[in-house]
């Protein structure tokens, strides 16, 4: 296997996709390693990369199950839930916080 082929910013050919624009047209990587990489110049660093993939090997994104449903509303509720009294703030709890505005407050 050679090295990847590297494009600049907004040049790839067209058959490229980024994981964000795969997951747009409903679509996920499936196995398939990168393809290829989008690299983005800046001054006094690094370039920005950006990995490729093709999207004619791309497969549908796999359904929701009732039990990823019910996993991924257990873990929001758990986000919401402050750990000091155990109510649910209505929205997630800040890590810089760790606990409700409430509760920090009369911390």
């Amino acid at each position: 296997m050679g090295a990847l082929p590297v494009f600049r910013w907004r040049l790839a050919p067209d058959g490229y996709a980024t994981r964000r624009q795969l997951r747009a047209r409903g679509l996920r990587p499936g196995g398939q390693g990168v393809a290829a990489q989008l690299e983005r110049p800046r001054r006094r660093r690094e370039p920005l990369v950006a990995y490729l993939y093709r999207v004619d090997l791309a497969k549908p994104v796999r359904p929701m199950t009732p039990g990823r449903w019910a996993a991924l509303a257990a873990a929001n509720r758990a986000r919401r839930t402050c750990p000091q009294c155990h109510r649910d703030a209505g929205y997630v709890i800040p890590a810089s916080l760790g606990t409700c505005v409430p509760c920090h407050d009369t911390t």
